[in-house]
């Protein structure tokens, strides 16, 4: 283990990206904070800090355990870090939210365009009101 590590490298370490390139943009986007400050992708990181991640739609609040600047599994990389309760219930109810809106939605929109089976069936459906012998323009 290390006593400091770049919080790019960390970020990518604790597994929280899947490249550096990619946590060095969300710091340059002001979405990684350090007890609440803007950073720079080389700030060193240190036992202790809270770290903000914003990864939309989701926000971690994370309290830093331990440094590491190599990529292990995720099983150690969860060692790094300890999220707050607080994070970790905000983030269940958000996936909650997100789960029940979507299967609505998806209940009232279908999967996209009729199939010609459906299709049929909805011009059935429309024209049962219909007076007898009279057939759909085609």
């Amino acid at each position: 283990m290390v006593d400091r590590v770049r919080i790019d490298k960390w970020l990518w370490a604790a597994r929280f990206f899947k490249t550096r390139s990619l946590a060095t943009d969300a710091i340059s986007k002001n979405r990684i904070r350090i007890d609440g400050q803007r950073i720079k992708p080389s700030r060193m990181v240190l036992v202790g800090d809270v770290v903000q991640i914003e990864k939309t739609p989701y926000e971690f609040v994370v309290t830093v355990l331990a440094l590491n600047d190599q990529r292990r599994p995720a099983v150690e990389a969860q060692e790094l870090y300890e999220e707050t309760a607080e994070s970790r219930l905000a983030r269940q109810r958000l996936s909650d939210r997100l789960r029940s809106d979507r299967t609505v939605h998806a209940g009232l929109a279908g999967d996209g365009r009729p199939s010609k089976k459906q299709r049929r069936q909805i011009i059935r459906f429309q024209n049962q009101n219909d007076p007898p012998g009279s057939e759909p323009d085609d």
